[in-house]
């Protein structure tokens, strides 16, 4: 078993967010045929199954700031609207924050929702799973990712339908009563390394090694009195197939990519990894860029953060446009909720604030080019359509084709809905 740790984030709150998934390839304390072994024994009574279509999940950690983003307030007070200034997208009558010309230009390409009510609770558990983490700390339902996962089980070997490249063993990557089998895949350090051939092996010594495991279970079938050991371990065969094929380990070699193209997302090559990993068959990616929990500092951490954001969304988006795929991928950006819309006076800084927040979604077939809802006069509270995070993300899995009403068995065989709470954001259907 190996133990691959992720990057730390320091919340204000004081806890260390490190996250960490011990694996052999896949889930916590799982050989890579462990965990294929535990999505063959799932419940067979599940039958839907998830389109082609896949998400991309971008977190921005700590909480970015809606009055800052896609919310701005030019009409407010000063210790409201802050210094920067709003500009115009190429859909008349929406306005995002100067620092994101790029999506200011493809806005047709894209839409948020400004009138979203949260929690106050540093965590992703929320925007991933529709459950506070405190919510959530007994019932344990499951990711967006890991519901993809679950219901993706029994299709190719050689694609992980759920990966995760900002680390696992956070509360919004975590499957729940859905079981470890159904964590992502972690590609980060020596993750990455059980993609590969053993140095010195080559196809011909792994088919040999193949073999030799056969005999082995041949031998075991033989002492095995009971009957249920039947050949060859499937499972072991199909993860060798699947670090033999490389599909994945071709996806996230970013050399593969036109140099060009390369260049345009540097900086941001996650966004990169995420469209390789989409196009590859993976039905769910997690990623992360910055640190928004900005209680000091607020403007300066964003004229440094938000141009990054825009480069990352815009190329992706428009790499995702230009190969076709718009329809197929939904992605959504945001945050665990949004900031304080009067500015704190001592450090130029914005502290939390649940009431209201926004979130940037494109693709999956949704109805792009606007704003949905809108907020106060000074950003306090939602003025008009106000939404739950459920029911964005419920949006999002109807854009999967998943129905957010689906049942799973929990641990003590209860049926649980994917979503409680499953209206949708009618205006993006």
């Amino acid at each position: 078993m190996l133990t691959f740790w992720g990057d730390k984030h320091r919340f204000c709150d004081g806890v260390t967010r490190r996250n960490f998934l011990q694996l052999g390839a896949f889930g916590a304390g799982l050989t890579l045929a462990d965990v294929l072994r535990a999505k063959a024994g799932q419940d067979p009574a599940i039958t839907q199954k998830t389109s082609n279509k896949a998400a991309i999940m971008i977190y921005l950690p700590g909480g970015p700031s809606h009055m800052d983003m896609y919310d701005l307030k030019p009409e407010a007070p000063m210790e409201f609207r802050g210094e920067f200034k709003p500009i115009q997208t190429n859909v008349p009558g929406v306005q995002i924050c100067e620092h994101m010309p790029l999506q200011a230009r493809m806005w047709d390409k894209l839409a948020c929702v400004r009138s979203l009510v949260s929690v106050d609770e540093h965590s992703d558990s929320l925007v991933s799973t529709g459950y506070s983490e405190n919510t959530n700390r007994i019932a344990s339902h499951p990711s967006l990712g890991s519901v993809v996962s679950k219901l993706r089980s029994g299709g190719t070997n050689d694609v992980p339908p759920f990966v995760s490249l900002r680390g696992g063993g956070s509360p919004g990557t975590e499957p729940g009563y859905l079981g470890v089998s159904h964590r992502p895949f972690t590609p980060s350090g020596a993750g990455m390394e059980n993609l590969r051939l053993a140095s010195g092996v080559t196809g011909d010594r792994m088919d040999d090694r193949k073999d030799l495991l056969g005999k082995f279970d041949t031998a075991r079938r033989e002492i095995d009195a009971s009957g249920t050991m039947k050949g060859m371990d499937s499972f072991t065969g199909r993860a060798f197939d699947m670090i033999a094929s490389g599909v994945v380990r071709k996806a996230l070699d970013l050399r593969q990519e036109d140099p060009k193209t390369r260049d345009r997302y540097k900086g941001v090559e996650d966004f990169l990894r995420a469209r390789r990993l989409v196009e590859a068959g993976v039905g769910c990616v997690t990623l992360s860029i910055g640190g928004w929990d900005t209680h000091s500092s607020n403007f300066k951490t964003l004229k440094n953060q938000l141009p990054q954001v825009d480069k990352g969304i815009a190329s992706l988006i428009g790499d995702l446009h230009d190969r076709g795929m718009q329809d197929d991928v939904v992605t959504v950006m945001w945050g665990e909720f949004g900031r304080t819309p009067k500015i704190n006076s001592s450090d130029a800084g914005r502290d939390h604030w649940s009431p209201v927040m926004s979130a940037m979604i494109a693709g999956g077939g949704l109805k792009m080019g606007q704003a949905v809802g809108a907020s106060s006069a000074k950003g306090e509270y939602p003025k008009d359509r106000p939404y739950k995070v459920p029911h964005l993300l419920s949006t999002i899995y109807h854009a999967l084709g998943i129905d957010a009403g689906y049942t799973f068995p929990n641990g003590s065989g209860r049926p649980m809905y994917i979503l409680d709470d499953r209206n949708k954001v009618e205006e993006l259907i």
